[in-house]
């Protein structure tokens, strides 16, 4: 009897361990979001847009053109806020589960990230994710 009871005990046990240790599509999109938002606020803006779901297949001067307004985005927002000083995932983020539902596999998740400016105001903003050969995207 003490042993069928351990035998439940390990079961269960190695069950919540492998369910809190899995990450939630959720959160590892909102982890790609930040990582391409940091590359924007070094101003890596050519690295920001490989963040970009179909990155990959735009042509040359599509790729240059999309460069160039996140350039200007940038500059935008050194005007308005004297620039973007730092990016951070949401401390509470809403959550949309009927939307990313609503995909097939759960491959569209909203990222919310808090923008922080050097003019000491922050925006908070979502980054619709969509899961592109295993990796998360930008839409």
């Amino acid at each position: 009897m003490q042993c069928g009871g351990l035998l439940i005990f390990v079961v269960f046990s190695l069950l919540v361990s492998f369910a809190c240790s899995k990450a939630r599509p959720e959160d590892q999109a909102a982890k790609a979001a930040l990582e391409f938002y940091q590359l924007l606020l070094e101003g890596k803006t050519p690295d920001f847009l490989s963040g970009k779901s179909l990155a990959d297949t735009l042509p040359a001067g599509r790729r240059l053109q999309q460069t160039l307004a996140h350039e200007q985005y940038l500059k935008d927002i050194t005007v308005k806020h004297g620039g973007l000083c730092g990016v951070a995932l949401s401390a509470n983020p809403p959550r949309y589960d009927s939307i990313a539902a609503t995909e097939p596999s759960d491959r569209l998740v909203y990222a919310f990230l808090l923008l922080s400016f050097n003019d000491s105001t922050q925006e908070e903003i979502s980054v619709p994710m969509v899961l592109v050969n295993g990796e998360w995207k930008m839409k």
